[in-house]
């Protein structure tokens, strides 16, 4: 018997969005997410992003997610990013295409002319993309670290004239946070160039978002000014990551962001967390670099897929 397959907007009630978390967790299990988080962001997405999040039901079941949003924050306009997950033992039913179709359309509607894509690094998801008319680009990490067994590198006290502060130093006024976070993912490598400069939707979408964790982030401070950080992530379990981690230009090859990291593990650990979990560009050489001294392997990898839409 042929499976029904149906495509709806997702719904922010507690179902809904724990469906949605469920695939995202069986599909990509390296990126911390919730049902909680799943309908804040609904809640608090930027109006300029036509955020829309997807389900894919086969005869009534919850079995597949698309992401779909504008690039509202890039010098380019027309660009879109469109991520679809499927529960593994999901595939091949057709909702991935569903999916495909139902985002496709509505980007269509919203004048997108190029549609972004991270798609996991195996020969069947790549086959899929490019049946579809997207074609491969940059590629990506998740690395993964064990926490329980004690092998991180030690603390070292930091230099003169530097301290280390946890994220709820800044409670009151984060907005050097924010300057410090928008000047580090410009130099990010991408395919896409961003500009962080709306601090309201800064506060919504990272520094208030319910899994970020203002006690295990951590600030490296130089003469007074915050210089390098590592902003972290906690979904209530074992597991913690850290979702972006840099450096100001003007600090860079002190090893600030080591010192700003190795805290945050720490800190991590001490609160009984067991694994740690974060992302690396595929050409960001000196992240992949800081993160091998710590000892993070890579556990699986992803590569961009871009299409333009007729």
């Amino acid at each position: 018997m042929t499976p029904t397959v149906t495509v709806h907007a997702l719904h922010p009630d507690a179902a809904d969005c724990a469906a949605f978390a469920r695939i995202r967790d069986e599909a990509l299990p390296f990126v911390l997410l919730t049902g909680e988080a799943i309908a804040y962001n609904l809640r608090h997405a930027h109006p300029d992003s036509h955020y829309q999040p997807l389900l894919a039901r086969v005869d009534g079941e919850a079995v597949g997610s698309a992401q779909v949003s504008v690039v509202h924050d890039s010098p380019r306009p027309g660009l879109a990013d469109l991520n679809i997950y499927v529960r593994p033992d999901h595939e091949g039913r057709g909702a991935g295409t569903a999916l495909v179709r139902a985002a496709e359309e509505r980007l269509r509607g919203l004048g997108v002319r190029e549609v972004y894509s991270w798609v996991l690094d195996s020969p069947s998801n790549r086959a899929f993309a490019e049946r579809r008319g997207y074609r491969a680009s940059r590629s990506a990490h998740f690395l993964r670290l064990g926490l329980a067994d004690g092998s991180l590198p030690p603390l070292q006290p930091p230099p003169p004239g530097v301290e280390v502060l946890p994220g709820t130093a800044f409670a009151a006024d984060p907005r050097p946070l924010f300057a410090l976070d928008a000047e580090t993912l410009s130099d990010e490598p991408s395919d896409i160039d961003y500009e962080m400069t709306d601090y309201e939707d800064w506060l919504k979408g990272t520094w208030n978002h319910p899994l970020t964790s203002h006690e295990l982030t951590s600030v490296v401070v130089v003469d007074g000014r915050p210089a390098a950080f590592t902003m972290a992530r906690t979904n209530g379990g074992t597991r913690y990551g850290t979702v972006m981690t840099g450096t100001a230009r003007a600090y860079r090859g002190r090893g600030l962001a080591k010192l700003a990291k190795n805290d945050s593990l720490h800190r991590a650990r001490a609160a009984g967390l067991t694994e740690a979990l974060t992302g690396n560009d595929g050409g960001n050489g000196p992240m992949l670099a800081i993160n091998k001294w710590f000892g993070y392997e890579i556990c699986a990898t992803e590569v961009r897929h871009v299409r333009t839409l007729a």
